[in-house]
């Protein structure tokens, strides 16, 4: 999965500005087999505008650091199994580009923002799913590699009979860490 990451955020003009190498690629269970419901997720190490702490109800607060492979990850991607697996090929394509899409343009350990309350998705979420659908089509037009995305052709059933078993890393949710009370007493 990492590799495939890495191959589309190198391929697609939109996603260049992400570096996979700072970007931990982890699984989580789900807890029932069903289609619907979360696929993935990126999780932001820093908060807004790439700050390593933030100010909450007069508290000062930061978040654990992840370090991996001797590096510091600014970002957690989640995959949801055996759902995401056992979506449609393209879906899987446009879950990934999707969850990258969400990474600040600045690469900070921020999210992408837009302005108002709806600042993930900007107020017209299906807009940011097209778009995601559409850097998919745009990866998949540039004829990459087929041994990078081939697992994704099989769900999770099929690739646990062809190769015994799914494995990959679990990363725990960073917890956000205290460390001042800012208020006056």
């Amino acid at each position: 999965m990492s590799r495939l990451c890495e191959d589309v955020t190198d391929r697609v003009d939109e996603l260049l500005h992400v570096d996979m190498s700072r970007v931990a690629v982890s699984f989580a269970q789900t807890r029932r087999r069903v289609l619907h419901g979360l696929q993935a997720k990126l999780t932001p190490m820093r908060f807004e505008g790439g700050a390593v702490t933030t100010q909450r109800n007069g508290r000062l607060w930061t978040c654990q650091r992840l370090i991996h492979d001797g590096r510091e990850m600014l970002y957690i991607l989640t995959f949801y199994l055996p759902r995401f697996l056992d979506q449609p090929f393209v879906e899987k394509l446009t879950t990934i580009t999707h969850e990258l899409l969400h990474v600040s343009p600045h690469f900070d350990g921020d999210l992408r923002r837009f302005d108002g309350r709806c600042y993930m998705h900007s107020p017209r979420q299906k807009e940011f799913d097209r778009q995601a659908a559409e850097l998919a089509r745009k990866y998949l037009a540039g004829r990459p590699p087929v041994e990078l995305s081939e697992f994704l052709r099989h769900d999770f059933r099929g690739l646990v009979r062809r190769h015994g078993a799914v494995v990959g890393l679990q990363v725990p949710i960073p917890k956000l860490i205290p460390l001042r009370d800012t208020r006056s007493a």
